[in-house]
């Protein structure tokens, strides 16, 4: 059986025609959990809604907004109790191509980790401006380097798990609040000697909603990736 974890906060106007569109795709075993940090927009309520037509969907609704990080940990510690064998991550907003799904699941065929890439041949970034595609090809580039880690997407959110990989992974030691947490699982992953693979994918900005972009994001990942780095070496 596969999950697939999306993290919303204020997501009602994407949430329908996403969990529609992933529920079109044919994927055999397929579940969905959306895990709702209570969201002024009411998309937990959407998702209640949709659990009527949809038995695969699932929901943890959270009191207060406490981050992608936590989110997805509270995910996979679900989906290993629940006995998944695969499971994905994903935005809510359409950015992450749910086509894509597929790809990543039917990688895990050979492989413990699929890594959906941006900077692969064949993957790319759209409707993003000149800045914010340099800040983040620089993040990937600096993680990459300090880490020497081979994952030439690592701060990328579109990837896919095998349970097996997921066990083996201190979750609880992951305590990054922003999107350094991608970059933290994979580098623990790699750690463990993983398999993976990149498939490339076309990043599109948020079809609606605000974006959740903040500067505080990049400070973080600034001294958590080089803290890591140097803590994993004294350990």
């Amino acid at each position: 059986m596969k999950l697939v974890i999306i993290p919303t906060y204020n997501e009602a106007e994407n949430i329908i025609n996403l969990i529609r569109k992933i529920n079109s795709l044919g994927v055999s075993d397929l579940d969905v959990l959306v895990i709702d940090d209570n969201s002024p927009d009411n998309t937990s309520g959407v998702v209640k809604n949709l659990q009527e037509r949809y038995r695969n969907l699932f929901l943890k609704k959270r009191p207060k907004k406490l981050g992608l990080a936590s989110a997805y940990r509270e995910g996979f510690v679900f989906a290993l109790g629940k006995g998944y064998q695969a499971v994905a991550q994903m935005d809510a907003d359409f950015s992450h191509s749910p086509e894509k799904l597929e790809s990543l699941f039917q990688t895990l065929e050979k492989k413990d980790l699929a890594v959906g890439s941006r900077y692969i041949r064949g993957g790319e970034i759209e409707n993003w401006g000149f800045f914010r595609k340099t800040i983040s090809y620089f993040a990937n580039l600096y993680s990459r380097v300090i880490l020497k880690a081979p994952i030439k997407d690592l701060t990328g959110g579109f990837n896919a798990w095998r349970a097996g990989l997921l066990q083996e992974i201190p979750l609880e030691k992951i305590n990054s609040i922003g999107y350094v947490f991608q970059v933290e699982l994979k580098y623990w992953a790699l750690k463990k000697g993983c398999s993976f693979q990149e498939i490339p994918i076309v990043f599109k900005e948020r079809r609606e909603g605000n974006s959740k972009f903040k500067i505080g994001i990049i400070i973080e990942a600034f001294y958590k990736i080089v803290k890591l780095r140097y803590k994993n070496e004294k350990d």
